[in-house]
């Protein structure tokens, strides 16, 4: 999330993924507009070969429909709820193969002014046959999500099916994914129900492939 709420991108004071200081999913302070898309210095741990770019195992048969998330793909959001004033962020995510039957994947966002930390999530990409897609997913503001969906063409849909959260993390009650790729962008959507608020937009991103990844 963009904010403290499960996917939003801050430590920002709302419910998108966590805590903060206000009871508010939205995504840390707001990034303001027209601002850097560049990624800030660090990123994640895991060489070239660890997203399948060069060396490495080929990718397990049974990930095949998911071969299209595998890269790196940085870009930048923007987000609104009833509890925060809409906002911008950027965003980077890495998705990679060891293999195994799994995608491992890593998500961050910062600040467009200043290049500060916002939000992360991090978990693994799982295919149940059918088209049929899990994802697992930890959040730094307490909350582990496990949503199920399918996989058709390039694209992915994904509702949450249990989310657990620590006793001090904002109440999330449900998140809705969408993963779309063409060519070389990906476009991606997520929709909450937080802190009493019904289901609703809350996320959307258009994030280009800087590392293409040979499956």
């Amino acid at each position: 999330m963009a904010s403290d709420g499960p996917t939003a991108p801050g430590d920002q004071p709302g419910a998108g993924s966590g805590s903060g200081a206000a009871d508010q999913p939205g995504a840390g302070d707001q990034p303001g507009a027209g601002a850097r898309v560049d990624s800030p210095a660090y990123g994640f741990a895991g060489g070239p070969e660890s997203h399948g770019s060069s060396g490495g195992p080929p990718l397990h048969e049974l990930l095949l429909p998911l071969a299209f998330l595998v890269g790196v793909w940085v870009g930048e959001g923007e987000g609104r709820y009833p509890t925060v004033t809409p906002f911008r962020y950027g965003e980077e995510i890495h998705v990679w193969h060891t293999g195994k039957p799994f995608l491992a994947y890593a998500q961050r966002t910062w600040d467009l002014d200043d290049g500060r930390p916002l939000h992360a999530e991090t978990g693994y990409w799982r295919l149940a046959g059918n088209g049929k897609v899990e994802l697992v997913l930890a959040h730094p503001t307490g909350v582990a999500e496990v949503s199920e969906g399918e996989a058709a063409g390039t694209s992915v849909s994904l509702s949450s099916r249990s989310l657990g959260l620590t006793s001090t993390a904002k109440q999330v009650t449900e998140l809705v994914r969408r993963f779309e790729v063409k060519g070389t962008r990906l476009t991606e959507t997520l929709e909450m129900a937080a802190m009493g608020h019904p289901l609703q937009p809350h996320l959307h991103a258009v994030l280009e492939q800087v590392a293409r990844a040979k499956p």
